[in-house]
């Protein structure tokens, strides 16, 4: 990339590195443009684990950067230096991990992540960089042997390779895009160095290391470095998993897992991880019985603190064996132990078909069909009946569906209720609690406890002594926010927990006096007393189910694997292109010409750990990178595509405006609302926008974006969703009738119904004339897009989408009606969501007193 040197800024009296570009690079304007233009954003991170950027500049026709000089040594140095202690191994780990998330959270990928470009500074912080480098070099090899030459180019281009030889990603030595998950592969691969003193993929040419990332395996971790804890090798090899599938959703997660190793090893030795034919220090035993004092203190401060306890248990204890039972690709909807603990039921989606009903043992790794397809298992009865739902398509969880009951060995099921969202058996086998919408009945037909009408309940767990049922509680239908909650079989309810973005599954202690649960992010198993009390339980493996002698179930229930997906047709394409950006990609609206897409992205809020977190991007269709708009949900892209409209805001939502170009985000008045759906007038001077009250019931609104308070239309419960190309007539659906209607703009023509609309479709698009309406239907497979004639109420079908790979394949669109689908007003492009999930049920050996 050129030459760095050490040099003094001698306005703010600070050392700083200059590093000086070749001319040949700088003489390339686009590339030198393009390089800039990333090198701003990374610098924009500010975050302690990103070099920062101080200057990007031109002098004398030198083109050059003035960034942070980082006093220490690469992680090249410390490979060579031989072996590193664990506690230093996770802490540069969990630091690499965490900058690489929060570049990613802003939509910039390194793509050449490598030792040379991790740096370790005498206080032991680590600092990634080069990001945006990777951008301004033309494509070319570089050999992975500790070297300063130049790396490689384009990751977003097909055909074109990137990175490192040795650090690359399969994608990358394949020529295909990379995305986020590419660094993290590179991650793996300088972790495995470190951890064993050998790269991944070493091989004597280049040529054969391409050939080796692509289609080889490195040497398992647990030879490789038997010193190395099975939880790190586990995570290690996910990251160098050759589909990017099966790496990490979100690099957060990755982050976070990492963190937690960092801070469970805060006790144990800093002896270094063994490597193979290492030399062994001899310790003294002076140092022994101070290690040893110094544990029992540790030990004694964590029995006396209570709370710390699972803390000081996940330190010391050994980490528990593992063992995959599943090994088809989708994903498993559902767990149970059999009385005798030995046999399992489990339901699953597998290879894009719907879920159905399989058997297998504790020791096997065979599964048998039970025949019981488009079914789930709930519960297994202490005398070996399956509680399942049937005929329903559990990919759209929450699913309401018809409970049956059928015995383990197999057979026809029994049909027993309707409108059944969940079920559990109570301790004797004998009585059923159902959730059938935000109902619960235990036993069937008494009610004990009914949530608003706009709720419902999920992950309904019997205590062990059957007093009290467990359950999530959710406020809305396309929401899976909730709060844990109990009620006895009195009817007395007792909130546990605040409310959380998301929920996972739920099981009490074999006392019954606390239920475990899972909240957002999916490794975070807390404990909740039902006194009170709540402590987090990091040594619990998985809550789909434990057996009496501690073997746990994990189904991998809001797993990192969770997915958005973005498929399009645009110009210049013959073929659908991939536009997702980061994880959880959903598409929010399409520009008129079809070349530009608004995208919003999904993750967690990092300061408020309960809350969801949303940032929008606006990308070209043409496939080039997505540019970061800011924080929030996108809602609409105005006309000109200058504006995006977005929701801000975790406990009091409010709408935004944020430029996509230069300018300054300003937030408009009202606010306290729960927003829907949004579109632009013509004009692009005012919005139209849906949204529900604190009692749920929607409101539709006219707002001006220059200011002023945003005005009521129709009556409550309608919701105006789009306006015509002429900013007279405003389509939209009434709540009580499903039925969708015209409304004139100002107010002085009666609402006219559209006879023909089912009362699931999703309108979408006005067509360029106004003649045409388009839609889809929110319960259709394959995704139908359909035109509405105006003036006559003719419905025609004229598209039907679907992901050619289905494998893990949930739904389409996140749960608000109406969003992730996208359509051009000549129909001639669009752009889709959907969402796929991949997991395998995991068997982990426990303890009979895992609750303590």
């Amino acid at each position: 990339m050129g030459e760095v040197y050490r040099a003094r800024d001698t306005k703010l009296a600070r050392d700083v590195a200059i590093k000086v570009l070749p001319q040949a690079l700088a003489k390339d304007a686009e590339r030198l443009a393009r390089f800039e233009t990333e090198a701003r954003t990374a610098s924009a991170l500010n975050h302690p684990n990103i070099v920062t950027i101080y200057e990007i500049g031109k002098a004398d026709g030198t083109c050059f950067i003035a960034m942070e000089l980082v006093d220490g040594k690469t992680m090249r140095e410390l490979v060579g230096a031989g072996g590193v202690p664990l506690k230093r191994v996770l802490s540069i780990a969990a630091q690499a991990a965490d900058g690489l998330a929060k570049a990613h959270a802003a939509g910039i990928v390194h793509r050449d992540l490598k030792p040379e470009n991790v740096m370790v500074t005498r206080d032991g912080f680590v600092k990634i960089l080069d990001f945006g480098l990777a951008k301004l070099v033309h494509a070319s090899l570089e050999s992975s042997h500790g070297t300063d030459r130049p790396t490689v180019t384009r990751g977003t281009e097909a055909g074109t390779l990137l990175g490192t030889v040795g650090y690359m990603s399969p994608e990358q030595a394949s020529g295909r895009p990379a995305d986020f998950r590419s660094d993290q592969f590179s991650l793996g691969a300088i972790l495995y160095e470190l951890l064993t003193g050998q790269q991944a993929f070493d091989r004597p040419t280049m040529a054969q290391t391409l050939s080796a990332i692509i289609e080889a395996e490195p040497p398992p971790l647990a030879t490789a470095a038997p010193g190395a804890p099975a939880y790190l090798a586990w995570v290690v090899e996910r990251c160098l998993a050759k589909d990017p599938e099966d790496r990490y959703g979100s690099t957060k997660d990755l982050a976070r897992d990492l963190a937690s190793m960092r801070e469970q090893a805060s006790g144990v030795s800093a002896a270094g991880v063994e490597r193979p034919n290492a030399r062994r220090p001899r310790v003294s035993r002076l140092a022994l019985a101070a290690a040893a004092l110094s544990i029992a203190g540790v030990g004694l401060l964590a029995f006396i603190a209570g709370e710390h306890m699972g803390a000081r248990r996940a330190r010391e204890a050994p980490l528990p064996r593992r063992t995959a039972l599943t090994f088809r690709k989708g994903y498993v909807t559902g767990a149970r132990f059999a009385p005798d603990g030995q046999t399992i039921a489990y339901s699953a989606c597998w290879d894009g078909r719907p879920s159905e009903i399989f058997t297998t043992r504790v020791g096997s790794t065979g599964s048998r069909r039970l025949g019981i397809e488009n079914a789930a298992i709930l519960a297994v009865s202490s005398a070996g009946e399956m509680a399942i739902l049937v005929d329903c398509d559990v990919r759209g969880n929450p699913c309401m569906g018809t409970l049956a009951q059928v015995p383990l060995a197999g057979g026809a099921p029994r049909e027993i209720l309707e409108e059944v969202l969940s079920a559990d058996w109570s301790p004797d086998g004998k009585e059923l609690a159902v959730a059938t919408g935000g109902r619960i009945e235990y036993p069937i037909g008494k009610k004990i406890y009914e949530t608003n009408f706009r709720g419902f309940v999920s992950f309904l767990r019997v205590s062990p002594d059957g007093s009290h049922v467990a359950f999530l509680e959710h406020p809305g239908r396309d929401s899976e926010r909730g709060i844990l909650a109990v009620v006895d079989r009195g009817g007395t309810k007792r909130i546990l927990t605040d409310e959380f973005a998301r929920l996972g599954p739920v099981l009490w202690s074999p006392a019954g006096d606390e239920v475990f649960f899972v909240p957002w992010g999916g490794r975070e198993i807390r404990g909740v007393r039902l006194k009170g009390g709540t402590r987090g339980a990091p040594w619990i493996p998985g809550l789909d189910d434990v057996s009496r002698d501690g073997l746990f179930l994990d189904s991998g229930m809001l797993s990192e694997n969770y997915r958005g997906v973005i498929l399009a047709r645009v110009p210049g394409a013959n073929d659908e292109r991939n536009l997702s950006w980061l994880g959880r990609s959903v598409a929010a609206d399409l520009s008129s010409d079809g070349e530009h897409l608004l995208l919003y992205e999904e993750d967690r809020n990092p300061g408020r750990p309960n809350a969801e977190a949303f940032t929008t991007f606006l990308r070209p269709t043409n496939g080039s990178d997505a540019k970061l708009v800011g924080e929030g949900r996108a809602l609409a892209l105005s006309p000109d595509t200058s504006w995006a409209l977005v929701v801000r805001g975790s406990s009091e939502q409010h709408l935004a405006l944020i430029p996509t170009g230069v300018g300054q985000p300003h937030r408009l008045p009202g606010g306290g609302l729960l927003y829907r759906r949004a579109s632009f007038f013509p004009d692009g001077r005012r919005i139209l926008f849906n949204a529900d009250d604190e009692r749920g019931e929607a409101h539709s609104y006219i707002q001006d974006v220059d200011g002023g308070a945003p005005k009521p239309i129709g009556d409550a419960g309608w919701r105006a969703m789009l306006v015509s190309p002429d900013g007279r007539l405003i389509a939209g659906k009434a709540d009580w009738d499903s039925q969708y209607f015209l409304l004139s703009a100002d107010g002085t023509e009666p609402r006219r119904s559209l006879p023909v609309a089912r009362p699931d479709d999703v309108l979408i698009r006005w067509s360029s004339d106004g003649r045409i309406l388009y839609g889809h239907g929110a319960q259709d497979d394959p995704l139908g897009i359909f035109r509405l004639d105006v003036a006559t109420g003719r419905r025609e079908r004229f598209k039907e989408l679907t992901p050619l790979d289905r494998t893990g394949f949930l739904r389409y669109g996140p749960r608000v009606r109406g969003v992730g689908v996208a359509v051009t007003p000549d129909g001639r492009y669009y752009a889709y969501t959907y969402f796929t999930d991949q997991s395998r049920l995991v068997l982990t050996e426990g303890a009979r007193d895992w609750w303590e």
